[in-house]
């Protein structure tokens, strides 16, 4: 299980091949990869974004998203997991997160992967200030709920 925090972007493609590849330890066990890739929108709350800064509490943060890969990793039979975050500045389209699952069934690799990223999103110590087009800059109060359904 790995956790990463980087300001310099990244490809989460890569990142997940590379992390399987070294991972020699999953051969065999390895039945389902489930992969989530966050990245960042051109809009909030109805306003065009044109960029953001992400800011975090170096230590703590990797702490707190070991401490979430930890509880999926006791509800779940992981065999690996890897979250790669990023801070700084980060523009549209960029990729922010990317939380990867390896399990030997896809049930459990599709609810350890939506438990670390909706986990990460609202316990995770994280700031947000996007700069909007139009109006200067704000920190962003919320995050979206992953869980909300539209019908």
């Amino acid at each position: 299980m790995h956790v990463k925090v980087t300001a310099e972007p990244f490809d989460p493609w890569f990142e997940a091949r590379s992390y399987q590849d070294a991972a020699g330890q999953m051969a065999g066990k390895l039945g389902a990869l489930s992969l989530f890739v966050g990245t960042m929108r051109d809009f909030n709350e109805g306003d065009r974004v044109t960029g953001m800064v992400l800011e975090h509490y170096p230590g703590m943060t990797e702490r707190a998203l070991e401490k979430i890969v930890q509880e999926a990793a006791e509800r779940w039979p992981v065999l690996d997991a890897l979250v790669v975050h990023r801070v700084g500045e980060i523009k549209p389209a960029d990729p922010i997160v990317l939380v990867a699952v390896w399990t030997s069934h896809r049930g459990d690799a599709f609810d350890a992967s939506r438990h670390i990223m909706e986990a990460l999103k609202s316990k995770a110590p994280f700031w947000k200030k996007e700069r909007l087009q139009a109006e200067g800059e704000r920190w962003v109060a919320e995050n979206t709920d992953g869980y909300l359904r539209r019908e």
